[in-house]
C-alpha cells in the first residue's frame, strides 16, 4: 500500500490549531506567507511518496549489517539519502549562516512527519543530525562551527548523540566514559556507548559524534558531565578528511523493529583515545545535550504521529478492499461487502484517525511554541512561549508515541489474521512504533518531568494558562450550537474540569508527599493530552465548518470527544485517589 502525505490536514492543523497564521501575522514567520507552506509541503509529499515510501519494506526485510567494522545499509538507502540531502531537505530549519534555510520548526515538523511515515528507519538518521546542528550552533566554539556546521547542514555529514552506556541507561549519574585533557585544547575520549542510532553507516563520508564523558577532576553525578564533539574522521585545516579517529562500531543490535536503522555499540579509545573537542564548558555538558534532546523529543513525538498515520492509511485501504460478511441493510443473497461497512470496523478506523490527528495537533502546538520561544522579540512573550513549550514537550512525546503504538495495534486488528502475518506489512508498523515510547526518555520519565518540573513553572500559572485556552475552545463549541458536534462541548468541558482538579491536587501534593504525586504522573499526562487533543480537534472543526473538508473535521472531533475524552474522569481518579494502591503494591513485590 502506497503512502500519501495528508498535506491538507497538516496545513489545517498548522493554521487552525497550532497558529501558523498568527506566526505570520505577528511577523515571526514572514517566509511562509503567500502559500509558501503549501508549496514546500507539496514537494516534500512527492519525495516522501516516490523516493522514500518504496524503501520502507525493503529496509525492514534487509536491515543494516555489520561486517569487519563496516555497516551496510539496505539497497537504495544511500542513493535516497543523497537525493534527499541534495534537494535541501536536511537544511530546512538550520541557520542560514551555515547554509540552512532558517525556516520555522512548525514547517520542519510537518516535513519530518512525512519522512517518518514514508520510512521510519530512514528518517532516524537525519533526525539526530538536526539535533546535533542545534546543539553545536547553540554551544560550540566558532572554530567548531566553521569546521562542522556547513557539512552537517548540507547533509554531507551526519550527527549522532552518545549518552547511553551498558551500566547507565536513563540514569546519567552512572556514566563512566572518560575524557582526558591533552594539553593542546583537545581531549582524549575513552569508553563504551550503546544504542547509538546511526553510529556507523555508509550514507555519509563522515559522522560527527556528540559524546558525554567525565573529566578526571569532575564532580560526581550529572554536575560532572561534559559534552565533546568526536568525529569519525579528523578534519584537516583545509576541510578535507584526515585520519580515522580512535573509535569504532563494535556491534549492532538485532531489534524488534526499525531493522534498517543501525543501532550501534561504540568503542572509544582502543589505542590512545579518540580525539574530541569540548562543546560548551567543562562539567556543563548535560545542559548542552538537553538542547539536542529537547529537539529530539519533539521529533520523536512526530514519529508517533507519523507511524500512526501510515498504519491508519494502510488499514483504511485494506478495509475498503477486503470483503467479509454483508452489510446490515444488504438484500438477501447479496455478495460479501467490504469490511468498512461494518460498524465495529468503522469504529476502529475512526479511533485510529481521531487519535492520530489529536497527536498531530499537540505536536504541532509544541512546534509553534518553540518557534515563538526563539523568534519573539518581547521578553515576556518569549518566556511565556518557552514555558508553554516546556509543558507540551513531555505531553507530546509520551502521548504521540503511545498513540503510535495503539493505532498500529488497531491497524493489525482491522486486518484480522492477515495483519498478524508479515505479508501485508501491517505488523511492521507496530514493531517500528514500539521504540518511540522508550528512547529519548521513556514515557514514564516524561510524566515525571511534567509533574515535577513543568507544572510548577511560574508558580503553576503557565499550566493554568493552557487550561484557560482549552476552556475557551469548549465554550466556543457550546456557543456554536452546531448539531454535528453532538456532545463534544459537554465532554470537553468535563475533561477540562477533571484536568483542572487534578492539576490543583498535584500542585498541592508535590511538596508534602512527592511519592503520591509521582504515582499519578502517567495518568495525569494522558488526562492532559486528552483535553489538549480534544480541544485541538474541536478548534480545527470550528474553523473548517464552511470548508470542503469541514464535515470530516467535525466528525473526527466529535468521535474523539465522545469516544476517547470520557476517559478523563477515570484518569482524574487515578491521579487523585490512586496513590494508595501503588503504595500497597509493595506487598506484591516483597518476596
Amino acid at each position: 500500500m502506497s503512502y500519501r502525505a495528508p498535506v491538507e490536514d497538516m496545513i489545517a492543523t498548522m493554521r487552525h490549531v497550532a497558529g501558523l497564521d498568527g506566526l505570520i501575522g505577528d511577523g515571526l514567520a514572514p517566509e511562509l506567507d503567500g502559500g509558501m507552506s503549501e508549496a514546500i509541503l507539496d514537494e516534500a509529499a512527492k519525495f516522501a511518496a516516490e523516493r522514500l515510501a518504496p524503501l520502507n519494506a525493503v529496509g525492514d526485510k534487509h536491515g543494516s549489517t555489520l561486517k569487519d567494522g563496516v555497516v551496510t545499509t539496505p539497497p537504495g538507502w544511500k542513493e535516497a539519502y543523497r537525493a534527499w540531502a541534495e534537494a535541501g531537505w536536511n537544511s530546512l530549519q538550520a541557520p542560514e549562516t551555515y547554509g540552512g534555510q532558517g525556516l520555522p520548526v512548525l514547517l520542519q515538523s510537518a516535513c519530518t512527519e512525512m519522512w517518518n511515515s514514508a520510512a521510519f528507519a530512514f528518517a532516524l538518521g537525519p533526525l539526530l543530525t538536526v539535533g546535533a546542528i542545534e546543539a553545536l550552533y547553540a554551544h560550540g566554539s566558532e572554530e567548531l562551527k566553521e569546521t562542522y556546521l556547513a557539512k552537517l547542514v548540507s547533509g554531507e555529514w551526519m550527527g549522532t548523540m552518545n549518552l547511553t552506556e551498558p551500566q547507565a541507561g536513563s540514569d546519567l549519574n552512572a556514566l563512566r566514559s572518560r575524557a582526558e585533557r591533552a594539553g593542546d585544547g583537545t581531549y582524549r575520549i575513552t569508553g563504551q556507548k550503546i544504542f547509538i542510532t546511526y553510529g556507523e553507516q555508509d550514507m555519509t563520508e563522515n559522522i560527527v559524534h556528540l559524546v558525554l564523558a567525565r573529566l578526571p577532576d569532575a564532580p560526581p553525578g550529572t554536575r560532572g558531565i561534559s559534552l565533546f564533539l568526536v568525529p569519525k574522521y579528523l578534519v584537516n585545516n583545509d576541510g578535507t578528511l584526515g585520519a580515522h579517529n580512535d573509535l569504532r562500531c563494535s556491534g549492532i543490535e538485532h531489534k524488534l523493529g526499525i531493522h534498517a536503522s543501525p543501532t550501534c555499540s561504540m568503542a572509544y579509545g582502543d589505542k590512545d583515545g579518540a580525539i574530541g573537542w569540548l562543546i560548551g564548558e567543562e562539567n556543563r555538558g548535560l545542559a548542552c545535550m538537553f538542547t539536542m534532546m529537547n529537539n529530539a523529543r519533539l521529533n520523536v513525538a512526530i514519529q508517533g504521529v507519523a507511524i500512526a498515520e501510515r498504519a491508519y492509511q494502510h488499514a483504511l485501504a485494506f478495509a475498503r478492499e477486503r470483503r467479509q460478511g454483508t452489510a446490515l441493510d444488504a438484500p438477501k443473497g447479496a455478495p460479501m461487502s467490504p469490511i468498512i461497512v461494518h460498524p465495529d470496523v468503522r469504529r476502529m478506523l475512526m479511533d485510529m484517525r481521531a487519535k492520530t490527528q489529536s497527536a498531530r495537533a499537540i505536536s504541532y502546538l509544541l512546534a509553534e511554541a518553540l518557534d515563538r520561544s526563539h523568534r519573539e522579540t518581547d521578553a515576556g512573550r518569549r518566556k511565556a512561549a518557552a514555558e508553554r513549550a516546556a509543558i507540551l514537550t513531555p505531553i507530546a512525546k509520551a502521548y504521540a508515541t503511545d498513540i503510535g503504538i495503539e493505532v498500529a495495534s488497531t491497524g493489525i486488528q482491522v486486518h484480522g489474521g492477515m495483519g498478524y502475518v508479515e505479508e501485508t506489512g501491517a505488523a511492521q508498523y507496530l514493531r517500528d512504533a514500539r521504540i518511540a515510547a522508550i528512547y529519548e526518555g521513556t514515557n514514564g520519565i516524561q510524566a515525571i518531568d511534567l509533574v515535577l518540573r513543568k507544572l510548577p513553572l511560574s508558580g503553576g500559572e503557565a499550566v493554568k494558562a493552557l487550561i484557560a485556552e482549552m476552556r475557551g475552545v469548549a465554550a466556543e463549541v457550546a456557543a456554536a450550537n452546531t448539531p454535528g458536534f453532538g456532545h463534544t462541548a459537554a465532554r470537553l468541558a468535563a475533561a477540562i474540569d477533571a484536568l483542572e482538579r487534578a492539576t490543583q491536587w498535584l500542585l498541592a501534593t508535590m511538596g508534602a508527599k512527592q511519592a503520591d504525586a509521582l504515582a499519578g504522573a502517567t495518568p495525569y499526562l494522558k488526562l492532559f493530552a486528552l483535553a489538549q487533543g480534544g480541544t485541538g480537534l474541536a478548534k480545527k472543526a470550528l474553523a473548517m465548518r464552511s470548508e470542503e473538508n469541514g464535515a470530516a473535521a467535525l466528525a473526527t472531533a466529535r468521535f474523539y470527544a465522545e469516544h476517547a475524552v470520557p476517559e478523563a474522569q477515570a484518569l482524574e481518579l487515578a491521579v487523585t485517589e490512586g496513590a494508595g494502591a501503588v503504595e500497597d503494591a509493595a506487598a506484591v513485590f516483597a518476596a
